[in-house]
């Protein structure tokens, strides 16, 4: 009779990609007994996602788990591997008998692995994976394949290959805290009874009201360009905002959100002037505070930050780690401390007193630049802070006029944070008529925004949040601006 080896060898010179051994014994009939079975009459076993391995309390037996083969051990006695699926930062350990090598099970091999998760004697870990058989799915060629084993590359290197880079760890990190940021926010607006809008991707109209807008053209109207014969027989364009859909919503739903992708064509090759990214919009009708919002605003902040902390801990502690040190202690802070409200007068007077000599000098009637932003946070103590009622000029006609006195300013917000600057702005929008009446007459807007008008029958808040498209994970917004075209 042929050894466990002697059998290991005979079988590898067949075509099929199943490996399996229903023990560690040295008996090959031992180990040929389970695996002679055809795989559909095999007891089918729990399939279970890495992450969930890992978390698991308990030892179960016959599970089965996917993924790629991310380290490879092979010692006299045992054969250990490292596989992951996607679903968390760490890998799931599993040892098998050294027979189940082959030479397709290598780095980055996607793989099936079927045996009983047992607690793990390593302090690193709690459980891992008893294989009683591997399966081969897909090879790897790990000479061609540019991602190394035990390598860690930088983000440089990995862009070049953008269809492989989320699977480093950086990548696949951010990836996953993104979804987790998402599902909280999509969570947090829902549990406070906002409606879900989809606002329009493709728009006739151009909303922050600059220009910055990719226009949509068939292939047939790009030929024809002189014709000018346009799909919606109206110039279309990519949505800079969802932000006029949203204000009709409001007048029948009294709290309304947004979250999809938003585009702007501002040529900046900055993290800050994106392309693209998604940005969070709500519209709170029924409210005459400001202080309102920038409680939304807080507690939407906080909420999802902490979802991330909870259910990514090990993906945000890679970024603490290797990518910014320094930014543990201060999101700590941000969720422990209430965060600091400053009036724009206020700001203005801190930023003329600094020591700190500005790229733009600092000017009452002028917008907050990002360098004015950032100190503004470290003076108050690298807290977020809010930064309210700004020059009645700055600010598109629908913010709500304070009536303060000669330096005229609007009920608006901005949420500034530490190491970015604007965050999220807002504000309360006119509800009164005339003073609605008399600022489009005076923009020349009358006609245009005459449908405007006609929602206006009550007070209600404003909230825009932006999210970068994945790269470090910084967040972005646009300051809005005037509106000139129509719904």
């Amino acid at each position: 009779m042929l050894g466990a080896r002697g059998g290991w060898r005979a079988l590898r010179r067949c075509p099929s990609s199943i490996v399996s051994s229903s023990s560690f014994s040295s008996s090959f009939s031992s180990f040929s007994s389970s695996s002679s079975l055809p795989r559909e009459q095999r007891a089918p076993a729990a399939r279970l996602r890495v992450r969930q391995a890992l978390g698991a309390r308990e030892a179960a037996g016959e599970v089965q788990v996917q993924g790629w083969v991310r380290s490879i051990r092979s010692q006299k006695e045992v054969l250990f591997l490292h596989i992951n699926d996607g679903s968390s930062l760490e890998s799931l350990q599993v040892v098998a008998d050294p027979s189940m090598e082959s030479r397709d099970l290598t780095f980055g091999s996607a793989v099936e692995v079927r045996g009983k998760l047992v607690k793990s004697p390593h302090k690193m870990q709690n459980m891992e994976l008893k294989a009683e058989s591997i399966r081969v799915v897909g090879p790897c060629d790990t000479l061609s394949f540019p991602l190394k084993a035990k390598e860690r590359h930088p983000l440089e290197y990995v862009r070049q290959f953008p269809h492989l880079r989320c699977r480093s760890n950086a990548l696949g990190a951010l990836l996953r805290i993104r979804s987790e940021a998402t599902a909280a926010i999509h969570s947090f607006f829902q549990d406070h009874g906002y409606v879900h809008i989809h606002t329009p991707i493709i728009t006739s109209n151009d909303c922050e009201g600059a220009g910055e807008l990719f226009q949509i053209e068939t292939s047939n109207e790009t030929q024809k360009s002189a014709e000018k014969n346009h799909f919606f027989n109206v110039p279309a364009f990519l949505t800079v905002s969802g932000q006029l859909h949203l204000e009709v919503m409001a007048g029948a739903f009294t709290h309304v959100f947004t979250f999809g992708p938003t585009f702007r064509a501002e040529n900046s090759q900055s993290r800050r002037h994106l392309a693209e990214f998604y940005m969070v919009e709500a519209e709170l009708s029924f409210t005459e505070s400001l202080q309102d919002i920038m409680q939304v605003m807080e507690d939407l902040f906080k909420t999802a930050t902490s979802t991330v902390f909870s259910r990514c801990p090990r993906d945000v502690e890679l970024f603490h780690k290797y990518v910014a040190p320094a930014q543990k202690g201060r999101l700590e802070q941000m969720l422990k401390n209430k965060f600091v409200t400053i009036s724009y007068n206020e700001a203005v007077e801190i930023l003329k007193q600094a020591s700190q000599t500005f790229a733009f000098k600092p000017e009452w009637g002028c917008d907050l630049q990002t360098e004015h932003e950032k100190y503004l946070v470290q003076h108050c103590g690298e807290v977020p802070v809010f930064v309210i009622n700004y020059p009645y000029d700055l600010k598109p006609f629908y913010m709500r006029d304070n009536e303060d006195g000669p330096q005229r300013t609007v009920a608006a917000v901005d949420l500034l944070v530490p190491g970015i600057g604007e965050l999220c702005g807002g504000s309360l929008r006119e509800e009164r008529l005339p003073f609605l009446q008399s600022r489009l007459q005076r923009l020349g807007l009358a006609d245009t925004y005459q449908w405007f008008l006609s929602v206006k029958n009550m007070s209600w808040g404003s909230i825009r949040f932006g999210f970068t498209v994945p790269r470090p994970p910084k967040i972005r917004l646009g300051s809005p601006r005037r509106l000139r075209d129509g719904l």
